[in-house]
């Protein structure tokens, strides 16, 4: 049986985004600055969490996770975006761009998961407020958060095995700014349909099963502040679940345009990429910070300290 000659590809070269000649350093200094606000922030909300005994509870514990996960978005793509911008370095190894794709969907449906507990906490929490504390006692939270990430790997897993035993024989210049599924697809010499539709499957599927069931804790959330005679609790539980539907709407919006629009243009696409990569991380801690009074306290505390 004879082999074909192909050529291994080692790297790939990132063309970058779009339409950006000229404007370089401009985008390295607001990069930067997301960025550093990004890890910052972030770092804070961890911090404040921590040192406060007051917020040791389910829903701080859950945004504990959050803040990870985007300390880990914030460092995926954004250091190598900068590197490019900086020094016009448009090359990216085999084993880098395997690392960029297999953390941005690990992290990516993490968070999604993430979300989705959040939003059963909430349900518990306005629902059920006297079974609270018994349903979401310490390892039910410890089990559904280490259970959200096992899957995120575990998903990542599976669709960067898919990518990467494609074979690459011919251009390895990616017209995107960093390594996702549907670009490096686009540079397979071979069929790609089942990557296609596992790909569908994973950031498609769960996706949208996730939203049906935050929707649903949230319709039964509604139901239940309707029925609240007390004005004041019923501002309490709307003030918690509005952040919560804040961010929500930061991450389901962007990636169903990403995912469900294919044929999206570069330009579009990379745009709305740029605002999951460099905006939303920075965007968690502060609706987080702006909206609750614990975690300003919290912060207040931590910087008296």
């Amino acid at each position: 049986m004879e082999m074909e000659n192909r050529t291994v590809v080692s790297e790939f070269i990132l063309l970058g985004i779009p339409n950006t000649e000229g404007l370089e350093n401009i985008l390295f200094i607001c990069f930067s600055v997301f960025l550093l606000c990004s890890l910052l922030s972030n770092l804070l909300i961890l911090a404040a969490v921590l040192v406060d005994s007051h917020l040791h509870t389910p829903m701080y514990f859950f945004l504990c996770n959050l803040a990870v996960i985007d300390l880990g978005c914030s460092s995926t793509t954004t250091p190598k975006l900068l590197a490019d911008l900086l020094a016009n370095s448009r090359a990216i190894s085999l084993g880098g761009c395997m690392a960029q794709l297999f953390f941005w969907h690990f992290l990516g449906i993490t968070e999604c998961l993430i979300y989705t507990v959040m939003a059963y906490d909430r349900y518990v929490a306005i629902c059920h407020p006297l079974r609270y504390l018994l349903i979401m006692n310490r390892r039910v939270c410890a089990l559904l958060a280490i259970s959200s990430w096992i899957c995120g790997s575990f998903h990542a897993t599976i669709l960067t095995s898919l990518t990467f035993t494609l074979p690459y024989c011919g251009s390895n210049v990616m017209d995107y700014f960093f390594c996702d599924i549907v670009p490096v697809a686009k540079l397979a010499c071979a069929d790609t349909y089942v990557l296609r539709t596992v790909t569908f499957t994973n950031t498609v599927v769960v996706p949208l099963f996730c939203f049906s069931l935050i929707l649903m804790s949230y319709v039964r959330i509604a139901a239940s502040v309707v029925k609240m005679r007390s004005a004041e609790h019923a501002q309490k539980a709307f003030s918690t679940c509005a952040s919560h539907l804040t961010v929500v709407c930061f991450f389901f919006g962007p990636c169903a345009l990403l995912y469900t629009q294919p044929s999206l243009s570069p330009m579009v696409a990379t745009r709305i990429q740029i605002f999951c990569d460099v905006v939303t991380p920075v965007m968690n801690p502060l609706v987080y910070t702006l909206r609750n009074k614990d975690v300003k306290a919290a912060l207040k505390k931590l910087k008296g300290g």
